[in-house]
């Protein structure tokens, strides 16, 4: 836990460096809300290890975790390369309506075959409320009668390279890298337990 902390916060500076200077205070916001959520995903990764993910329930889960960082990485480069319109926002509606439905299948998969303590729990329920944080304020503003449509139902208008590196590294190292470790590890037993002659 304290490694991922270290990383949490080596990953928060590398944000203050990188941020622009305008609107600091809403900026340092939501980065530390996103830290939050993204270390929240690793320490989520470490309570499958304690409760052997990869005896129990093992690649059926962790194929869906892999699934979920997908649909969520995925809602992330979209919202990175397009403007805030209507028909984005409701790509992402969509998209974190799927993530939460495979969060559904994926707890239904866990819940017989592996211990999941309140501690676990309550992680979830970061994990799960974040999304629709995101989209709360990606949509909000839209409603505004500030807001300046633009024609395009999608037009491409990327975010800066800083936006760019703070929401996909921390998410490699955080998300992306434990997710791919725990189905590597979840492959391996699979390949023991399937082997003539295993004994475990």
């Amino acid at each position: 836990m304290d490694t991922i902390v270290t990383i949490g916060t080596a990953c928060g500076a590398l944000a203050a460096v990188l941020a622009p200077p305008a609107d600091t205070a809403r900026v340092t916001v939501w980065h530390a809300l996103y830290l939050v959520w993204l270390v929240a995903g690793a320490s989520d990764f470490l309570l499958h290890r304690r409760s052997h993910i990869e005896a129990t329930s093992g690649l059926r889960e962790s194929s869906l975790h892999l699934l979920q960082i997908a649909l969520l990485g995925t809602a992330t480069v979209l919202w990175l390369l397009f403007a805030d319109t209507p028909a984005l926002w409701f790509v992402l509606l969509a998209m974190t309506c799927l993530h939460a439905l495979t969060g559904y299948w994926d707890t239904r998969i866990a819940y017989p075959t592996r211990d999941i303590i309140p501690l676990e729990q309550h992680v979830h329920s970061i994990l799960d409320l974040a999304p629709w944080i995101a989209l709360g304020a990606i949509g909000l503003p839209l409603l505004s009668p500030h807001h300046v449509p633009t024609a395009a139902a999608f037009a491409v208008s990327p975010a800066p390279l800083a936006t760019w590196t703070f929401a996909l590294v921390p998410g490699l190292l955080l998300s992306v890298v434990p997710g791919v470790y725990e189905y590597h590890r979840c492959r391996r037993w699979a390949a023991r337990a399937q082997a003539p002659g295993d004994r475990r």
